[in-house]
């Protein structure tokens, strides 16, 4: 199978680190790693069948955040999705899945469309956001979302946002154990403005991240709010801000982000700053708090 994968694929590569591909700057290699490139995904249609064919494990990875990636690295196939394309009529916007949110915000704010300011803050891509309905600044996917097209096994369809079970960084496509589909676009609906405000909301949302969140090689936040309350002040609260396991320190500015500092950061002291954080805070308030953050690869 690996022999067939290379010579189909001239673009595939074998055992590449993926700390590039990251937003936390580490992570160990890829068996086999692949960069699309082109929004039509020709080739990732071509290339998915046969991977799922052989039962080979699949990875998607749009712009690295939210996502902590074993010092082991992860086996299988791995796929960069950086195929960008944003197209607009009216007030309705198609974007290929590998299009970044902070590329769509400035597009939507060009074109005098509203719905969009939260995102010029995220460092992700529209084709995760759409798996994990990632939000900010009290906006999030499922707030506008019409429609997301599915590549499957035998199948492609659309997707209406009602089908997607979306919930607090939840959906239909996350909760899936067998990972067998591909974000291929999704639709967007907006609604009419004019670029002054849409450029305000998002000057202060650009504003209050850079006075709340640490600059540097972060995952962004790592553990999901518990209801009614924020993890930030409950790590807070167990007194852990400024905490050091290795390379990796949680944020003296912002208690749920851990910053790695360079130099011997490794994916473990990641992990091993999470279990120090829910052991104290569990201890410490009775709260069990939830990763955000997905593990991907051996741990």
């Amino acid at each position: 199978m690996s022999d067939a994968l290379l010579q189909a694929f001239p673009s595939l590569q074998r055992n590449q680190s993926l700390a590039r591909y990251t937003a936390a700057r580490l992570g160990g290699p890829a068996d086999y790693l692949y960069i699309a490139k082109d929004p039509t995904y020709t080739d990732i249609k071509r290339l998915l069948p046969k991977a799922w064919a052989h039962d080979m494990p699949v990875t998607v990875i749009g712009g690295g955040a939210n996502i902590l990636v074993s010092d082991a690295g992860i086996r299988g196939l791995v796929i960069v999705n950086r195929a960008a394309r944003i197209e607009h009529c009216g007030t309705t916007v198609q974007t290929a899945a590998g299009t970044s949110l902070i590329h769509l915000a400035r597009f939507c704010q060009e074109q005098g469309l509203g719905g969009m300011e939260w995102a010029i803050a995220v460092p992700g891509t529209v084709g995760g956001a759409v798996v994990n309905n990632a939000g900010a600044h009290g906006g999030d996917i499922a707030s506008n979302l019409l429609r997301a097209r599915i590549f499957e096994p035998g199948n492609t369809n659309w997707m209406a946002a009602k089908e997607l079970d979306y919930a607090y960084r939840h959906s239909l496509l996350k909760s899936r154990a067998d990972r067998r589909f591909f974000v291929l676009e999704a639709e967007f609906a907006l609604q009419r403005t004019d670029r002054d405000s849409v450029g305000a909301k998002m000057a202060n949302n650009n504003a209050y991240r850079r006075r709340t969140q640490p600059p540097g090689a972060s995952l962004g936040s790592i553990f999901k709010n518990p209801p009614e309350d924020f993890a930030g002040r409950l790590i807070e609260a167990a007194g852990l801000k400024g905490e050091r396991m290795g390379g990796v320190q949680i944020s003296p500015r912002h208690a749920n982000f851990f910053v790695n500092l360079g130099g011997t950061a490794t994916a473990r002291d990641y992990w091993q700053l999470v279990l120090l954080v829910q052991e104290r805070v569990k201890r410490a308030t009775g709260v069990t708090l939830e990763l955000e953050v997905q593990l991907l690869g051996d741990w």
